[in-house]
């Protein structure tokens, strides 16, 4: 049981769980995680994390086939710009290692951003905390536990 599981389920929320063998020569963490369990790959969600010009750090959750928008989470978060955050500096910040970072159970509390396509679907896929574990929940439930804001935040 990961940390983001244990989260769920002290928040009492609604979720589901899908393991897969994580192949390690796949570097598209969320391409695979959507290939081996068959889902639609708009619905599998990576947590990614950028280093505001200010020293904070952001999450933002966006579909696999997209990209972020690093500007586009700047303005949402406040900032003038951004960049992506070094793996070692994620690592640190959430507990977890790249290709297995959650939105959930990290140990520090940021401040998270989730790409405006989610609202339109009734359950997305995230990270469960590690390689080859997928969590299925409703946007909202994961909105409403990370106070998240809803954003665009996607480029294809």
């Amino acid at each position: 049981m990961t940390p983001a599981v244990k989260a769920l389920e002290k928040a009492n929320v609604t979720f589901d769980t899908a393991s897969y063998a994580h192949d390690p020569r796949r570097p598209a963490y969320g391409e695979e995680a959507a290939e081996a369990l068959g889902l639609p790959p708009a619905t599998v969600f990576k947590t990614l994390l950028a280093q505001l010009d200010d020293g904070r750090l952001a999450m933002a959750i966006v579909p696999v086939p997209a990209q972020l928008d690093l500007k586009a989470l700047a303005r949402v978060a406040g900032a003038r710009k951004a960049r992506m955050a070094e793996p070692a500096e994620a690592e640190r910040a959430t507990g977890y290692v790249v290709g297995g970072i959650s939105p959930l159970g990290q140990k520090k509390r940021l401040p998270a951003f989730i790409d405006a396509s989610a609202e339109a679907l009734p359950r997305i896929h995230v990270s469960g905390g590690r390689r080859g574990l997928e969590i299925e929940l409703a946007p909202f439930d994961l909105a409403r536990l990370l106070t998240a804001t809803f954003a665009p935040l996607a480029r294809d």
